[in-house]
């Protein structure tokens, strides 16, 4: 049965992944920084049959984060990595987001991806295979006025993930991003607009694991936002602002 180690696993997507994934004989490794809500995620995949560990770890932290990944790679070889941990910036009162809102989300949103994925590529490369799944989202093709740092870390990633994909398919180790529309979570209420085809973070995460079951290059959904946002990018910008001014939001006020 297959060990999955999951970032931002204490709720909204992470959460339904690891529940998603907890079937007897599975070994999930659950990570996240609220060490309460990520045990609460982790006693529901033990009722499943899962075999569980759990790691309260800021993905902003290189080394410990590599030390991390060394140790539970070695003690139960991942099959398949899931990074999934982000924050949404923006502000609160809707007004331009600040410096230091700015910096911590692409310290997450990227930095921290790229401390999860880079190790594990190469301990995957190492032995010829293994999974990695990047969270990024459908503003990386669309992005979001209120969320810039939000919008282009995800397009960082989205392009990164892209990339070594295919550097390293032929060597056994598969990259997938995924891009996921308006879906039902904590992180995801704090935006009050429009949100078209919102679904549970439960069909999200089915929706996820059946893409990376087919090793699909980019899991995106819905279809119909999907081919939207993605064909926003080929509008002339002038335009492409026209169509996005549906989309404002308000952040509510970070705890």
């Amino acid at each position: 049965m297959p060990c999955i180690l999951i970032t931002g696993a204490s709720s909204g997507i992470g959460a339904a992944l690891a529940r998603h994934y907890a079937d007897p004989g599975a070994t999930l490794v659950l990570v996240a920084r609220d060490r309460d809500r990520l045990e609460a995620v982790a006693a529901d995949c033990r009722a499943a049959g899962a075999t569980v560990d759990t790691v309260s770890l800021d993905v902003r932290d290189r080394p410990a984060v590599r030390a991390f990944l060394e140790a539970a790679d070695a003690r139960h070889p991942l099959d398949l990595v899931i990074v999934n941990a982000a924050i949404n910036g923006g502000h609160p009162t809707g007004d331009i987001e600040t410096e230091e809102t700015a910096f911590e989300t692409a310290d997450i949103n990227l930095g921290g991806a790229l401390n999860v994925m880079l190790p594990m590529v190469s301990r995957m490369l190492a032995r010829g295979q293994g999974q990695i799944a990047l969270m990024s989202s459908l503003a990386a093709f669309a992005p979001l006025p209120d969320a810039p740092a939000y919008s282009g870390a995800k397009a960082a990633l989205f392009a990164h993930g892209l990339a070594l994909r295919e550097k390293v398919r032929a060597r056994g180790v598969k990259i997938n991003v995924v891009t996921p529309g308006y879906v039902k979570t904590p992180m995801g209420g704090d935006y009050k607009g429009w949100r078209p085809l919102e679904m549970s973070a439960e069909e999200a995460a089915r929706r996820i694991a059946r893409g990376l079951a087919r090793d699909q290059d980019v899991v995106a959904f819905p279809l119909r936002l999907a081919v939207l946002a993605r064909g926003a990018g080929l509008l002339p910008e002038r335009l492409r602002r026209l169509g996005m001014h549906g989309f404002r939001f308000q952040i509510r006020k970070r705890r």
